[in-house]
């Protein structure tokens, strides 16, 4: 009877096992490696919601005129991640303003509306940087008050980034609080000395601001703020200041600070504003880090409110400094018919220099000369004229430095070459520039002489010259023919 060997059973047997668990691990291996993968992506790419936790919607002495684009959400991706966050949507529901607000469709095109109160806004695919983006505009109700709000709750996500959720609280400010307009201007400010305005608003709604007020005051063009009261907080360059007051302004009245407010220009400015603006809304903007040390700025009641008034009053001011302009002339050389290029214009002397309307030049030309272009290039466009040409003959072509064709180099000096052509000799024949600055206070070197220094034409200029030149080639041309002509009748006549 034959021997059974069991080596080939056993030996299948170890090699089934071997390949199950083979398969066991490459499953295994698979799986962790696609779950590690999910959990990477899911642990490096996170969003984070920017939006404010109070947004003041309208004024409610506004009600139903009220229309505000102005909430956006910004939604952006935490540092750190290992790849963009792909296909972001941010899903805003603003049913919790039914009763305080209507909603429309915002700018921009990227939210979709879905019913009456849902928006879904696509954000595409962000790495590390932000993006904002209006999901609605805001219109008011009549019969509001002051507090009246509510909640607008929102969903950012992407495809590999978790789910993040925010909330905004949606608010009905206070009073509308109204500034004079335009109040006034300084002039002959001198650099360094301080001058001064007095802040005024008016309430003139039927809402009292239960939360008090507060004053926005701004500096531009080099001035600064030198006020220092303590309950106002300012940038640290101190052009900017944000003051509060636990005045309630009362409706119907009008209110001024007990003090003036104080402010200078910094050396070599020329003008600047200051501007201000007051709010029902007493919320500290942001970057006004440093508080005033001084006496507190107070408020004081002017009695009834008056009518009109804007958002802001502005206040222009205007410096002792000078903006000096000296013209910059030149000769016109050479022989009659000639056409030569002479550069003109301005040069600024300073010591402040003209921001905005810079002034303009104007330049007549010699007598026995013809301007026949200004030519200059601008954003590589060649242009035959720089200036604008006068009505008549012996006018004065105006040169505005604003235009295009102009801007001082660094030696300050801004010209541009005028194209003249010889006509005739005329002794003691001379043109003008003539400069122009709204802060040039310094009028003797405003203007200067162009002259003129024509030599008679060459003997051979007559017969290059097109009116010569085109007739005597006629004429050769014709004396020419006729010789052919007398030459081929002598040769028939000999034959």
């Amino acid at each position: 009877m034959p021997i059974r060997t069991a080596r080939p059973r056993s030996a299948g047997r170890r090699g089934t096992a071997l390949l199950a668990r083979f398969l066991v691990v490459l499953l295994t291996l698979a799986g962790t490696t696609t779950v590690a993968a999910v959990s990477v992506a899911a642990g490096t790419v996170r969003l984070r919601l920017e939006a404010p936790g109070t947004f003041v919607m309208y004024n409610a002495d506004q009600g139903a005129d009220a229309v505000n684009s102005g909430f956006v959400l910004p939604v952006a991706v935490v540092p750190g991640n290992t790849e963009p966050a792909r296909n972001i949507e941010v899903v805003v529901d603003a049913s919790g303003l039914k009763g305080v607000a209507r909603v429309t469709d915002g700018s921009g095109g990227n939210c979709a509306r879905r019913g009456d109160w849902v928006w879904t806004c696509s954000y595409g695919t962000l790495r590390n940087d932000g993006e904002s983006m209006p999901p609605f505009t805001l219109h008011g109700v009549a019969g509001v008050r002051p507090g009246d709000g509510g909640t607008v709750a929102y969903t950012a996500s992407a495809d590999n980034a978790a789910p993040v959720t925010g909330t905004t609280r949606m608010l009905v400010g206070g009073p509308t609080l109204y500034a004079p307009g335009t109040q006034g201007k300084v002039t002959g400010l001198e650099p360094g000395r301080p001058a001064s305005l007095t802040p005024r608003f008016a309430n003139p709604g039927r809402f009292a601001a239960e939360h008090g007020v507060a004053l926005t005051i701004t500096a531009q063009g080099g001035l600064v703020l030198t006020s220092r009261p303590r309950n106002c907080s300012f940038d640290p360059a101190f052009t900017t200041a944000w003051c509060l007051f636990a005045t309630k302004a009362a409706p119907g009245a009008a209110y001024r600070t007990r003090t003036p407010v104080t402010f200078t220009a910094a050396p070599g400015e020329l003008t600047g504003t200051v501007e201000y603006s007051w709010s029902s809304d007493p919320r500290r903007p942001g970057g006004l880090t440093v508080r005033g040390t001084g006496a507190p700025l107070a408020l004081v009641s002017e009695g009834p409110a008056g009518g009109g008034g804007r958002a802001s009053a502005v206040t222009a001011v205007e410096t002792t400094v000078q903006a000096d302009y000296a013209a910059v002339a030149g000769t016109v050389r050479g022989r009659v018919g000639d056409t030569v290029t002479v550069r003109l214009g301005v040069r600024e002397l300073g010591p402040g220099r003209a921001a905005g309307a810079r002034g303009a030049f104007e330049v007549v030309p010699p007598e026995g000369t013809t301007v026949t272009s200004v030519p200059f290039t601008f954003e590589d466009t060649e242009s035959r004229w720089a200036c604008r040409r006068p009505g008549k003959p012996g006018g004065a072509f105006i040169c505005d430095l604003d235009g295009d064709a102009f801007s001082p180099g660094a030696d300050q000096t801004t010209t541009v070459g005028f194209r003249f052509r010889i006509d005739r000799r005329v002794p003691g024949a001379h043109g003008t520039v003539r400069a122009y600055g709204p802060y040039d206070r310094t009028p003797g070197n405003d203007t200067a002489v162009i002259a003129l220094e024509a030599s008679p034409a060459p003997p051979y200029r007559p017969l290059t010259r097109p009116g010569v030149l085109v007739p005597a080639a006629v004429a050769v041309a014709a004396a020419l023919g006729a010789a052919g002509v007398v030459r081929r009748r002598r040769r028939r006549a000999l034959s």
